[in-house]
This record gives C-alpha cells, structure tokens and sequence, in this order.
C-alpha cells in the first residue's frame, strides 16, 4: 500500500493542521482528529494528481507514525511513473515500446482517467516489471 507520512498539529482553535513532510503542498486541516486524518488522504491524492498532471517528480514516501493512503487507482498509476523513471525512460519511449499511440499512454498517468488493468499490466511488462497486489490491514 502506498502511503505517505502525515503530521497532526493542533492549534489553539480547537482544530488540527495537517502537513505531509513528503510533499510540502499539502496544508489542510480538520477540526477534530479523525477528520484532520481524512482530509489528509485527500490532500495528498490532489498534490500526487497535480504532480502527474504535470509529469513532475513524485517523491517516494518516507516513514512517518501517522500515515494517509493513496486510493488504488492512483496508487498504480504513481508505480508506473515511478518504473518508468528508473527505468530512464520517457513517455515516449513507452509509446515505442507499447506500439500505442500518444494519448494512450498519457492516459495512464491521468489521475482522472480511470485505466483499464490490462493496459496497466502492457505498460508495466514492457518496462520489465510485473505489478503485484496484497492485502495490508487498513489504518
């Protein structure tokens, strides 16, 4: 499960300021912890969004006590960036190697596009990879 560190800090309203050391772009807050927990996850999933939109560097999460997941869809869709960037490869690249046309594989990294798993398990092979999936215990 992808994941990234999150840090809680209540403030003298009452409420809790939410930050992410990975990704500085994520400021939000929540007024009790729970909900500080769940915006969480939302922020980091449009900061991770903004960053493929862009095709901008994607950190790899550190560790960190309180963590917020990535939904699944945008999970996969930041491995495959990530594979494609250790493999030294561009987008266009991988347009060659799949024999696909452009948007195609742009599509693979919109975060509003909903991939099919097949074309995600092409994208993967043709960098050498082969994605997995476990089961983990929610946070």
């Amino acid at each position: 499960m992808l994941a990234y560190p999150i840090d809680l800090t209540p403030d003298d309203n009452g409420t809790f300021l939410v930050t992410c050391p990975d990704l500085p772009e994520v400021t939000s807050f929540g007024d009790t912890e729970a909900e500080a927990l769940r915006v969480a996850k939302g922020a980091i999933s449009e900061a991770l969004a903004s960053r493929l939109s862009g095709f901008e560097d994607i950190p790899r999460p550190s560790q960190g006590l309180r963590r917020a997941a990535v939904p699944l869809q945008l999970q996969i869709k930041v491995l495959l960036f990530w594979a494609l960037s250790d493999a030294g490869k561009s987008r266009a690249d991988l347009v060659r190697d799949l024999g696909w046309h452009r948007p195609q594989v742009d599509r693979l990294f919109d975060p509003n596009h909903a991939t099919r798993l097949e074309q995600y398990d092409a994208a993967f092979a043709a960098l050498g990879q082969a994605p997995g999936f476990a089961l983990e215990t929610a946070a």
